[in-house]
This record gives structure tokens, C-alpha cells and sequence, in this order.
């Protein structure tokens, strides 16, 4: 199987989205992502150019946004409770068949996320076309080798194969100074965060071939720093190394391997780890003006999954972010010189 020639209509897509117990995606809730994932492989995939350019500009640039001062309690939270909660979708958006026939498996919170879970699964399965397979959704615990194991395992046993792999476990907690971080919360934001993606990478590679991919998620924290989240900050600066060795380890297989690095998008994340206050002003310190959507990130998935429009790239981390000069400067060192 060449990266040219892969079958788009018989796709097995592997989402690594959660850890029992604390879990959350960096810029996604389950539901969110793979409802901006759905959306993007299905009904929903890249905006057309109907609209004049003042509105869609206006709509990029809307400084000053907003949000209602909100707070949840431990993470993962919960996107329905959220105010406003995030947009996963738009009816601006037209299907472009991309990865059409996708067959698609996710994991999920146990007990915290059970709703999230059967929600996306409901929705994939609405919108699967005849030639995939039922969507899956498994809770497990990531940050755990064997935990991985039984859910790859279960994907190939139902599958029978995984093309696209994306990582995309996190989770934070802010500190106001590194002598807060203990070994335990050290080690559970690690485990999450980073130990996840080996684990899984580690059992899922035995069943890719050549012409299959996997995507990282990392932050844009990364290259910025955060003083308050220092440990979740390692580990997604850890990513970036992670996934530009493994794209060299790889690239001999016939197997790319991205990255996305979103800036300050709005997901159950931020509720759940920010104050009120930070929340109400989440994303307004950007040149933007204000935070990003879940259905604004979903595309640069998409693009990194298609042969069709990413084959001759590996390596390398999209970001889809505010600009600032630093973000520039740091963006260019990514060149895969290899």
C-alpha cells in the first residue's frame, strides 16, 4: 500500500481522546472532537467561499468576546453545561468526501463520560456510509501500557486494521510554583499526556502499514511556556520531540507522522482547570480578540489524515493559532530536514 493508493473508503480510524479518572483532551472534549472530526470527514469538512470577505473577517476578528464566568470542578468536564458550549460544527461548511468511509473508534471517561460517549457514537453512526463499519466507543485509562494494549487490540479485533492513529489524551492543573508539583501530579499529568501516546504508538504500529499515519496533538504552549502549567507544558513540548523522532524512526515504513498544535480553543478543558475569571476572558489576550472553536481545528486532522493532500509531509506540526512573531520563529525551526 503506497501512500497514494490507500483505500479512503475502508479506513479504520483510531482516536485516543481520554484517561479514566482525569482525563481531557488538550483542545478537545471527546464529544467535541469527534464531532468536529465527524463533521470533518462526513457531512461537514472545509468552508466555501459563499460568504463576502468583511463577514468571514469580522467573524475571525471578533475582539473583545467574551465568556459567562463558569467553573467545574474536576476534570474531565462536561461540554454540555458549558456557556456557551463549543462549536463543533457550521453550516457554512460543505462535504468534501476527503476520508469518506471512514470507520472510526474512540475512547472515552467511564462513568464521567458516558453521555459524551454515546452521543459522538450516535452521531457516527448517522452519518457512516454504507461500506464502514459500526463506530466504537471504549473507556480506558491510557496512561497505562496494558490498558493500550486491550484497546488496540479491540480495534483490530473489530477492524481488523488502523490507518489513521491520533493521539490526543491531556490533561492540566495549574501551579503557582514548581515546588506545588509533587511526584504524584507529576507523574499523572505525564502519564497522560505523553506515557499515552508511546503506549498506544507502541501496540498500534504492528497492525499500520505503509500509507497509514498518525497525528500528535500537541499546544501551543510548547513554544510559548505557561509559568502556571509547567508540567503540562513539558509534556507538550515532549510531543513535539516525540513525534519529529518517531516521523524519522518511521518515514523508511512508509508511515507519517504530524502534529497539531492549537492555540487557546474553547473545550471543556478550560472550565474545568481555570477559574471563573480566567474563564470569562479565556483567548481575549490574543491578536484575535478571542478564543478558537473545536470546528476550527478539525480540518488541519483531516488534512494530516489524506494522503491526497499530505503525503510528501511528515515531521511537522500545524498550528492552528493567533499569530505573534515569536509563534512565527519557532513555527519555521519545525522544517523537516531529514
Amino acid at each position: 500500500m503506497h501512500f497514494q493508493s490507500l483505500n479512503l473508503c475502508k479506513l479504520s480510524v483510531f482516536v485516543s481522546v481520554s484517561r479514566a479518572l482525569a482525563t481531557r483532551p488538550s483542545c478537545f472534549s471527546p464529544k467535541t472532537h469527534l464531532k468536529a472530526h465527524r463533521n470533518t470527514l462526513f457531512p461537514a469538512t472545509f468552508p466555501v467561499t459563499q460568504r463576502p470577505f468583511r463577514v468571514v473577517f469580522a467573524i475571525m476578528a471578533s475582539g473583545g468576546q467574551k465568556f459567562p464566568p463558569q467553573k467545574q470542578e474536576r476534570q474531565p468536564g462536561q461540554e454540555h453545561v458549558m456557556e456557551p458550549t463549543p462549536e463543533f460544527t457550521s453550516s457554512d461548511y460543505t462535504p468534501s468526501n476527503k476520508l469518506r468511509g471512514a470507520t472510526v473508534a474512540f475512547t472515552y471517561v467511564k462513568a464521567q463520560e458516558d453521555k459524551v460517549a454515546q452521543d459522538t457514537r450516535h452521531m457516527l453512526k448517522k452519518a457512516k456510509t454504507s461500506d464502514a463499519k459500526e463506530p466504537m466507543a471504549i473507556a480506558a485509562d491510557l496512561g497505562y501500557d496494558n490498558n493500550c494494549k486491550r484497546v488496540v487490540d479491540e480495534v483490530v479485533n473489530a477492524y481488523g486494521r488502523i490507518d489513521i492513529l491520533i493521539n490526543n489524551a491531556a490533561e492540566q492543573y495549574k501551579s503557582c510554583s514548581v515546588e506545588e508539583i509533587d511526584e504524584e501530579k507529576l507523574e499523572r499529568v505525564f502519564r497522560t499526556n505523553i506515557f499515552s501516546y508511546f503506549f498506544t504508538v507502541r501496540h498500534a504500529l504492528k497492525h499500520m502499514k505503509q500509507g497509514s499515519c498518525m497525528i500528535n496533538t500537541t499546544s501551543v504552549n510548547a513554544y510559548k511556556g505557561s509559568k502556571k502549567l509547567i508540567e503540562y507544558t513539558a509534556t507538550k513540548g515532549a510531543i513535539v520531540a516525540y513525534t519529529r523522532a518517531l516521523a524519522l524512526q518511521l518515514v523508511e515504513r512508509g508511515i507519517r507522522v504530524n502534529g497539531v498544535a492549537p492555540g487557546p480553543i474553547w473545550t471543556p478543558l478550560i472550565p474545568s482547570s481555570f477559574s471563573e475569571e480566567e474563564c470569562a476572558k479565556f483567548g481575549s489576550e490574543v491578536p484575535m480578540g478571542r478564543a478558537g472553536q473545536p470546528i476550527e481545528v478539525a480540518p488541519c486532522y483531516v488534512f494530516l489524515a489524506c494522503n491526497h493532500c499530505s503525503s510528501y509531509i511528515t515531521g511537522q506540526v500545524l498550528h492552528p493559532k493567533e499569530v505573534t512573531t515569536r509563534l512565527a520563529c519557532s513555527s519555521a525551526r519545525l522544517t523537516y530536514h531529514q
